[in-house]
């Protein structure tokens, strides 16, 4: 006879971002001020996050691939750099590295901790390695002191898209390297609809940032308006962008932040519960963290041994969907999307890691809007699976 939490359908999303009336009134501030594009309120939420991440600067800007880009224009990566990055990873991460008109180099990654391999980094290191993206990817903070050991010489960009809160060894993600690059996406732990920050304990880069997601602007439009002619406008010393966060996302980013470290912990309680109740299933392998790390929880993600499992990983995600639970894989291996296969001859077994995280992993519902019966009917629904 089939469970009762399995029989009993649900319809639960694989994430849901956790709002609600603290950030619609929030939003009232800068609907009713007149100010809505970056002010006040983003500067309010540049602090906070640097408070909480133990960094000098944050700079807020429109999504975490702005971000990206903006964080290897600053560092100086241009046509002719290589720039490493993991083979496991969205599509984003590398595509930065192409926007600067420098070489992706695809590294590959440990399928244990889903993040890069640093045995590998030695191996792709050559003469025009300039720099390195370590993603934290799911919320798991890459091995920076490894890569730093094996790749002294490189610029470090941390791509902690996923890792808002997260820690390495007693440090938070965002501090580890030059930079630090955030997703604020409604995927993540907190949200601003889009948005992104980048993190530095470099006063110049943060400067040079600074300008960079503003048109290149020596003074920002917040300065200039408060300024004594604020009819004068600025100098304009560099080529920029216009990446800005709006303050109609900083006033809810402020919202959100001062939950972070509630939702992480919530996440980390259930993400417990799960490893302990699927550790019975053998085709099945958890999350690993190790003790000197602080998850930052976006993303609860399996790993399917389809050796010694009873169904494939597409088909239990098929069956799974059909019983109201939503799944996905963990994300994909970039160097098997069609555009960099085809740009750089790359085969999909050339980074058997990554490959096997593409094919093998499968992430499953964990956000602050499920309740304890939403991961009994989970947990009851993967065990039903003979």
């Amino acid at each position: 006879m089939e469970n009762k939490a399995v029989a009993e359908k649900r319809n639960i999303a694989i994430s849901l971002p956790t709002t609600g009336q603290e950030e619609w009134e929030a939003l009232k501030g800068p609907i009713f001020s007149g100010w809505l594009t970056q002010g006040p309120r983003v500067a309010e939420m540049e602090k906070i996050f640097a408070e909480r991440h133990q960094v000098k600067h944050a700079i807020a800007v429109s999504n975490c691939t702005t971000a990206l880009h903006l964080a290897l224009v600053a560092l100086g990566i241009k046509a002719g750099d290589e720039v490493l990055v993991p083979a496991f990873t969205w599509v984003s991460t590398a595509n930065a590295i192409m926007y600067c008109g420098a070489t992706p180099v695809f590294v590959d990654v440990n399928p244990v901790t889903f993040n890069v391999d640093p045995a590998d980094v030695a191996k792709k290191l050559t003469a025009k390695s300039k720099a390195i993206i370590p993603v934290h990817l799911f919320g798991l903070c890459a091995d920076i002191d490894e890569i730093k050991r094996i790749a002294p010489k490189l610029k470090i960009v941390e791509d902690g898209a996923c890792a808002a809160g997260a820690g390495y060894k007693n440090r938070p993600a965002g501090s580890l390297g030059d930079i630090g690059c955030f997703s604020f996406h409604p995927r993540k732990s907190v949200t601003t609809g889009e948005g992104g920050m980048l993190t530095t304990n470099d006063d110049a880069l943060a400067e040079k940032l600074n300008m960079l997601r503003n048109h290149g602007a020596s003074i920002s439009e917040e300065q200039r308006h408060k300024g004594p002619k604020p009819y004068i406008l600025p100098e304009f010393d560099m080529v920029g962008y216009n990446y800005r966060m709006t303050d109609l996302q900083g006033a809810v980013g402020v919202v959100q932040l001062k939950k972070l470290d509630q939702y992480i912990d919530e996440r980390q309680a259930w993400a417990e519960y799960y490893s302990k109740e699927l550790a019975s299933i053998e085709w099945l392998r958890t999350p690993q963290v190790a003790s000197d790390y602080k998850h930052g929880w976006q993303s609860f993600v399996l790993m399917i041994d389809e050796k010694t499992a009873p169904i494939k990983r597409n088909d239990l995600m098929e069956l799974l969907q059909q019983k109201g639970i939503a799944t996905r894989p963990g994300t994909h291996a970039v160097h098997m999307l069609n555009f960099y296969a085809n740009t750089f001859s790359i085969k999909p077994n050339d980074f058997p890691g990554a490959y096997a995280c593409n094919e093998y992993s499968m992430s499953i519902p964990l956000h602050n809007r499920m309740v304890k019966e939403d991961y009994e009917y989970i947990v009851a629904a993967l065990k039903e699976i003979k």
